[in-house]
């Protein structure tokens, strides 16, 4: 059967370019932010940890602890230790190195029901060379309150070791610390007042506004309209609604599968002592031209002995001779950074500088003060 003149072909054209242009705008979009769990961008207000600190003793050393005579501390203890099991040692001068004196320290995990094990962390508090083969003795753990809400005691682990032998030695890691894996056993819990509260306060791990906002949407589109409020860049109150009376945790765990897409401000994140440089995703950069020398003094000191010719009566000298070098970049030339639309675009146009990360952070200050370079400069 005869078709219109032209419409088979436009037809076909039709269905070859609207794959195309959908192929082209992929391209061109910039990529998609991930969604991410709510659990991930928050906390509760109630659920949490509380920090515990104790002070103890770690006994069977192999002659690495303390020595009683610098460290008095520990000698106290071990005689208080002793007088508390029947063994009187008032008078005596302890020469032992068995033992030393540690500061424990743990966090007690949220809701932690009592007879629950969990890790604490052993430090030495003298003059120990290392805690390695160490049983830590029974410690109590208290609270900012002065309570006591758990008991460490147990065998220390420690990761690092020392070989040496007379003219060499060999370290790694630190042998004065160490953990007790399960060492503590909670004594005391924490009063749960989770199910008595009105509603659940989300706490924002980076406060922005309108990832409080974007939250406070995705929690009112699956629990109702009303349900939670944005009340600051940091702060999100949701009520609970009727399904969920008396029923807080699975409020919570229907809350924290929910999924966000979190909104990252331009930044530029600087680690001056180690020179660690990261630069976020949405960092853009105006066209600017830049340029950078270094001036470098080198001083090298390298002393000569004159010494006097054999049966004389000259001395023995030592003649200074210093070497000074300076070397001047001064042969540097502008280079243009163009303006960055893609983070690879800002790479590129830093790496054309050719520049160390200790040189670069000068420059991104300096981008900074002139205003080309929009994103927050932090320095940790």
């Amino acid at each position: 059967m005869p078709t219109p003149s032209g419409r088979t072909p436009r037809l076909l054209l039709t269905l070859l370019l609207v794959p195309l242009l959908a192929l082209l705008f992929a391209l061109a979009a910039p990529p998609a932010r991930a969604q991410v769990l709510l659990r991930d961008l928050v906390s509760i207000e109630g659920v949490r940890a509380n920090q515990l600190v104790g002070y103890g003793l770690v006994v069977g050393l192999q002659t690495t602890g303390d020595t009683l005579r610098n460290s008095q501390f520990t000698q106290q203890s071990l005689s208080a230790m002793l007088e508390r099991m029947g063994v009187n040692v008032n008078g005596l001068q302890m020469q032992t190195r068995n033992t030393a004196a540690v500061v424990v320290t743990t966090t007690l995990p949220a809701f932690a029901r009592q007879g629950t094990p969990f890790d604490v962390q052993v430090s030495s508090l003298g003059d120990a060379k290392s805690l390695q083969g160490g049983t830590l003795m029974v410690t109590p753990l208290m609270g900012a309150d002065g309570e006591v809400y758990a008991v460490a005691q147990g065998p220390v682990v420690v990761g690092g070791f020392e070989a040496k032998g007379a003219a060499q030695s060999v370290k790694q890691g630190v042998q004065t610390a160490g953990r007790v894996p399960n060492g503590a056993i909670v004594e005391r819990e924490v009063p749960n007042t989770l199910d008595s509260l009105p509603g659940v306060r989300l706490a924002l791990r980076n406060p922005d506004f309108t990832t409080a906002n974007r939250i406070e949407s995705a929690i009112n589109a699956q629990l109702g309209m009303g349900t939670a409020v944005a009340r600051d860049l940091g702060t999100v109150d949701v009520q609970i609604p009727p399904g969920y009376t008396n029923r807080v945790t699975a409020l919570i765990a229907s809350l924290e599968r929910i999924e966000v897409k979190p909104d990252i401000s331009a930044r530029v994140v600087i680690d001056e002592k180690s020179g660690t440089i990261v630069v976020g995703a949405d960092v853009k950069l105006d066209p600017v031209a830049v340029t950078h020398g270094n001036l470098t003094v080198r001083v090298t000191e390298t002393p000569q002995v004159s010494q006097p010719n054999p049966f004389s009566n000259g001395q023995t000298v030592v003649v200074p001779n210093t070497k000074v070098e300076i070397a001047d970049q001064s042969d540097k030339k502008l280079e243009i950074l163009k303006k960055s639309a893609t983070l690879k675009d800002l790479v590129n146009g830093l790496n054309a500088l050719g520049l160390g990360p200790r040189d670069l952070i000068q420059v991104l200050n300096a981008l900074k003060a002139s205003g080309a370079l929009h994103a927050e400069l932090q320095f940790i």
